[in-house]
């Protein structure tokens, strides 16, 4: 049983669904910004410092491995049983979170692992939410209409984005950090409850094959992915040259090899490979993954910046970014009604890959001299340009199959936006500190850099305020340009995301539920695998 496409102009029953979705949406978005926040207390709790980046590692697995397979469940079996199916499994990884190292489970000794495994099926249930929440908006309104309501939930999600640091600090200032995780049960148990009573989606009978081998092999090459990304020449990881890196590298390249084949034979694959053969979906599926790499690479270097080189505290280097996040919840507004309104959106990926590069420009010239306002200002430029982007890829991807497929449309757009943010946060973290120890050397001397660098270069500005003002002000300098020097390279990606864009064909938005390609954009078809 699955849910055939809605009737144009269902809007009423898609605004009682919409706080339901939307607080699924905070969910997931809210989660990593109040965990990242809490992991100090977690880990001074909890011991096992060593193995303190699995939480977050095994978090973005779970998430990685799960997204395409939620998509196909929902296009196979109906978007509200997996939908609340995912909030579920989400919630309980919550509650097991939270119950780490307790006495329920025989103390701290365990804590850090059982945490570790806990927060994996936290991802796992993550996985399916943002995915179907979008697909879910897909099945009840029709692309045209489509626009206005993603640029609600974009603005949700930048707005979960600013409270989770706030919300994370005034927990771990004041309370147990494994409220961290129980605050999602409330939330969660709200937004089931909701969808359970509101959310109703038209049904049609149909059989169904699961592709249970291409599954399982594309979650090994998944997984060998993000682990070459996580721990590739990180501290607590391996060199790039090492075995495990290589030996991961090779399983990811054999899995794909394997993977294709298996998808071309499936009755049902969990990843059509025919969606590809659009080539405004493969374009889009091209400018997520470089999205992901510049955006969200180089973002997780901000609240770095502003917290050391500008002395601001964890949770106020959250408000700070509210000027990215203002910006870019504005501009997804406009955006979405602009194109409900005129049907028109390929300039709105072209215009927003231009801003975004200047964004990234703009930080690149930052040092330890400028200003929190003069940030401010260049973030919000960044902040323009996710906001032409960020929802105006996934109503490409959508728009580019037929109905049948939208979970799997919905998925593939998330999935190659996160992966290319996984590539970006290990390539640029290596670059990072490959220039720090050049500048730390540069400015202090080898010897008193060998020892900055051995205590983890990244020093909080409470330790700062004790040095010397000569070796204080030398490493403030190195953080800046090293950090500067992120940006830069991730500019080099930015700009290809217009250059993508303008490749994209303007095909009519759908009125209602007919396939793509049987008329306007059927020429396009490239047979990418074939």
């Amino acid at each position: 049983m699955t849910e055939s496409a809605a009737p144009p102009g269902r809007s009423k029953e898609v605004m009682m669904v919409l706080p339901g979705l939307m607080l699924a949406i905070m969910l997931a978005m809210l989660d990593n910004m109040i965990v990242g926040t809490a992991m100090p207390r977690i880990i001074g709790e909890l011991n096992g410092l060593e193995y303190f980046t699995w939480v977050t590692t095994a978090y973005v697995l779970g998430t990685t491995v799960s997204t395409p397979i939620w998509g196909k469940l929902g296009d196979l079996y109906g978007r509200k049983g997996i939908f609340l199916a995912s909030i579920v499994i989400f919630l309980v990884g919550s509650a097991l979170c939270g119950m780490a190292g307790s006495s329920l489970f025989g103390g701290t000794e365990n804590g850090m692992i059982e945490l570790i495994a806990f927060r994996a099926i936290q991802g796992l249930g993550a996985g399916g939410l943002l995915v179907n929440a979008m697909a879910i908006v897909g099945d009840l309104v029709p692309p045209r209409e489509r626009g206005q309501y993603q640029g609600i939930m974009a603005a949700i999600m930048s707005l979960a984005m600013i409270a989770g640091p706030l919300v994370g600090g005034f927990i771990t200032d004041h309370g147990d950090w494994r409220w961290a995780f129980y605050v999602n049960l409330p939330i969660g148990g709200i937004a089931l409850a909701w969808l359970i009573l509101k959310l109703h989606l038209p049904k049609h009978r149909t059989e169904h094959r699961i592709d249970w081998l291409g599954a399982a092999v594309l979650t090994v090459g998944i997984t060998a992915i993000v682990l070459v990304t996580s721990w590739g020449g990180q501290e607590h990881g391996y060199p790039w040259g090492s075995w495990q890196i290589l030996g991961l590298a090779a399983l990811a390249v054999v899995s794909l090899a394997i993977f294709l084949p298996i998808e071309k034979r499936a009755a049902e694959p969990i990843l059509p490979l025919h969606v590809f053969a659009n080539r405004n979906f493969s374009l889009i599926s091209a400018l997520g993954f470089l999205l992901g790499f510049a955006m969200f690479g180089a973002i997780s270097f901000l609240p770095l910046f502003q917290q050391t080189v500008q002395g601001a505290s964890a949770t106020n280097s959250g408000l700070l970014l509210l000027p990215m996040m203002a910006a870019s919840m504005v501009v997804s507004l406009f955006v979405g009604r602009a194109i409900t309104k005129t049907g028109k959106y390929k300039i709105y990926p072209v215009v927003g890959g231009v801003v975004m590069a200047v964004g990234t420009l703009l930080l690149s010239l930052q040092d330890a001299k400028t200003s929190t306002l003069t940030t401010g200002v260049y973030i919000a430029v960044l902040g323009l340009g996710m906001g032409f982007l960020m929802q105006t890829t996934m109503l490409i991807a959508q728009n580019s199959v037929e109905q049948k497929d939208l979970g799997v449309a919905s998925s593939a757009s998330t999935f190659f936006r996160s992966i290319g943010g996984s590539f970006g946060i290990s390539l640029f973290g290596a670059i990072f500190n490959n220039k720090l120890t050049d500048e730390l050397t540069a400015k202090l001397g080898p010897e008193m850099a060998g020892k900055v660098a051995s205590s983890g270069g990244r020093m909080n500005p409470a330790q700062l305020a004790q040095l010397p003002p000569q070796m204080k002000d030398g490493i403030l300098g190195a953080l800046a340009d090293s950090i500067s020097g992120v940006f830069a390279w991730s500019v080099l990606f930015a700009v290809l995301v217009p250059v993508i864009a303008i490749f994209v064909k303007e095909v009519p938005l759908r009125s209602g539920a007919s396939a793509p390609g049987k008329a306007e954009d059927k020429a396009e078809a490239v047979p990418v695998f074939e």
